[in-house]
């Protein structure tokens, strides 16, 4: 593309503290875009509403949890503009353009959407809030001129969604007022579970918090799924499906030890509670320092807040103008 690269981080609708599951993938690859570019870092209230309607005080307090995260692990506020979705009110207001756009029908088709209408048991009888947050995604990255978006593989038709929209209003306008983007995809699998169903996530009660104590540490890895066929030490294991060792393979910096590790279990002799050590001793390792900073961090919570409001006010300056592009092509200036 032509135009300068700018990293949009569209907000995940989480309602609480990030995961391991999130610095496995997404978190390591913001970590690395800040040292190469400002990424702004959307934390998305707006949309977590349709999945919390009413429930108010647990969004924004999901807010500041997922702020303390950012900082903990490294986020850099100087480097990256952390902003909250609703204090640019210019983003639900090109959202509502955008919403006449595309159809009912096409949002029901998109893929993410559906998936995520089957994992909540629900098809019709969901709010509007939730089918169009396709559109709320793209309004957030075109407000903000996003050009590279970093995503996982599910959500791909996000993005060719956004620029399906960006192409007709385009098309529909006669000049190129918003430009298209392109997905980044992480090249990091996503973390399962540590039950060994599915991936990592707090609905499914299966994570392990960045803030969690070292007990809770503890504790996870023990509960762990391994080799439900490996009975005895002297048995063979199996690695594929063991998620001690999907673990390790993410977070251990010694490969050379894990290959060994992965060569004796499968052999025979090696025992699950020698593995689960190895791993406790490499979470404690990541886990505690992120965990003191962010106990550090919540100490001053006003701090947190600040620099939150600042990065909204930053890229409120973006938004503004990319609505005022929009407003105009559109006609819709009345003096």
């Amino acid at each position: 593309m032509s135009q300068a690269t700018t990293v949009v981080v569209t907000g995940d609708r989480t309602t609480g503290p990030l995961h391991l599951g999130h610095f496995a993938g997404s978190l390591q690859t913001r970590l690395q875009l800040q040292e190469q570019h400002n990424p702004f870092l959307l934390l998305a209230d707006t949309q977590a509403l349709a999945d919390h309607q009413g429930d108010y005080s647990k969004v924004r307090q999901a807010v500041i949890d997922v702020a303390l995260d950012y900082l903990a692990v490294g986020i850099d506020p100087k480097k990256s503009t952390i902003l909250i979705q609703s204090m640019v009110p210019e983003l639900a207001e090109l959202s509502f353009y955008m919403m006449n756009l595309v159809s009912v029908a096409r949002l029901e088709r998109n893929p993410t959407v559906k998936s995520e209408l089957r994992a909540k048991g629900q098809e019709r009888d969901v709010a509007a809030g939730f089918l169009s947050y396709p559109v709320s995604q793209a309004a957030d990255i075109t407000a903000l001129r996003g050009t590279l978006i970093p995503v996982g593989a599910d959500q791909l038709p996000m993005i060719e969604q956004t620029n399906e929209i960006v192409r007709r209003f385009n098309r529909m306008v006669g000049e190129d007022i918003l430009n298209e983007c392109e997905a980044l995809l992480s090249d990091t699998t996503r973390l399962p579970g540590i039950d060994g169903k599915g991936k990592m996530s707090r609905a499914a009660g299966n994570f392990i918090a960045l803030s969690a104590s070292a007990d809770e540490i503890s504790a996870a890895v023990n509960k762990m799924y391994t080799d439900s066929n490996h009975l005895t030490v002297g048995s063979p294991g199996q690695i594929e499906g063991n998620v001690v060792f999907s673990f390790l393979d993410a977070f251990d910096s010694d490969s050379v030890k894990v290959a060994e590790l992965k060569a004796q279990y499968q052999h025979g002799g090696l025992a699950d509670s020698v593995i689960k050590a190895r791993l406790n001793e490499v979470l404690q390792a990541l886990l505690g320092p992120i965990r003191e900073r962010r106990n550090e961090l919540a100490k001053n919570p006003d701090e947190v807040l600040s620099m939150l409001l600042c990065g909204s006010a930053k890229a409120r300056q973006t938004a503004v103008l990319t609505l005022h592009k929009v407003k105009k092509a559109m006609g819709m200036y009345y003096f």
